[in-house]
């Protein structure tokens, strides 16, 4: 099982990607910087120069009468921010 579970891509990702050549990525809670910068490096051989990573909960939300946090694991979910070398890139569009 890989460390990268999804990349992430919404409007504020994609406009910090134009901007600033970042990526980010929902990644496992018990992986650590270097597990994340082998496994990118090797997923879209590229150089990764840094990587942020924070942890964050589930939503909140309500199914009939009964609320509660619905992520589907017992830890919080875990995001990392990719920094890549000028000039590399990632196209996630491109196996469409």
């Amino acid at each position: 099982m890989g460390i990268i579970i999804k990349p992430l891509v919404t409007e504020k990702m994609t406009a910090i990607t134009d901007k600033l050549n970042r990526f980010g990525f929902v990644v496992r809670p018990d992986a650590n910087k270097l597990e994340i910068k082998k496994e990118v490096e090797a997923l879209y051989n590229v150089t990764v120069v840094d990587v942020n990573t924070v942890k964050y909960a589930g939503k909140n939300k309500s199914r009939y009468t009964k609320a509660g946090i619905i992520n589907g694991r017992t830890n919080a979910f875990k995001k990392a921010i990719v920094t890549l070398k000028e000039g590399d890139t990632i196209d996630f569009y491109s196996n469409i």
